[in-house]
């Protein structure tokens, strides 16, 4: 019996110092070593002050700003910490009630715009903190954008074109938008 408790807890020391240590450092080290801004969170910076991270959206309320797609996490949104989606199928409606509060909330921010509201304006996505708009929702947004910041819509429409990104390899996803990126570039543009 004691044979049996010194095999098992020597297994037990040796997979804990593979799995727990051993492990651990050498995917660190390879992730480091090949994709080291992925690897440390995909932070954007401003003037040498991290402003957000590329992976995980923000809230954007300011007309002046393009809005990200609504967070799912509470009670603070876009909070990593609380990740999920709402849970609320398209037949609840609490899901309902919010989408229509939120298309109103963006009718009213730009009522002059009379285009349909694309739905990733309006809905979450599966985790909640999705840091991407279609350029659907970014074409929705530019006329309110130009007007709040003194800018031809043109203008704003081509900065939008240019930080639109494609389809992973070609042909994964969706064209989309990153917004705090895009929020960024119009920041650094004078009226």
């Amino acid at each position: 019996m004691l044979r049996t408790f010194k095999d098992a807890f020597l297994m037990l020391v040796v997979l804990t110092a593979v799995t727990g240590v051993v492990y651990p450092l050498v995917v660190t080290g390879i992730a480091q070593g090949t994709f080291p801004a992925q690897a440390n969170g995909s932070l954007v910076e401003r003037d040498g002050k991290v402003v957000g991270s590329a992976l995980i959206g923000q809230p954007f309320s300011d007309p002046k700003y393009f809005w990200s797609r609504p967070s799912a996490t509470g009670p603070m949104p876009y909070n990593a910490g609380a990740s999920s989606g709402s849970n609320q199928g398209p037949l609840n409606p609490a899901l309902a009630d919010a989408v229509k509060g939120r298309v109103e909330a963006l009718q009213k921010a730009d009522p002059d715009n009379k285009a349909r509201v694309p739905v990733d304006l309006v809905t979450a996505s599966s985790s909640g903190l999705d840091p991407h708009i279609s350029p659907a929702a970014a074409e929705y947004q530019a006329a309110r954008v130009a007007k709040a910041r003194g800018l031809e819509v043109a203008k704003v429409r081509a900065l939008v074109a240019e930080h639109t990104e494609g389809r992973q390899l070609g042909f994964l996803g969706e064209p989309r938008v990153n917004v705090l990126r895009l929020n960024l570039a119009l920041d650094a543009l004078k009226p």
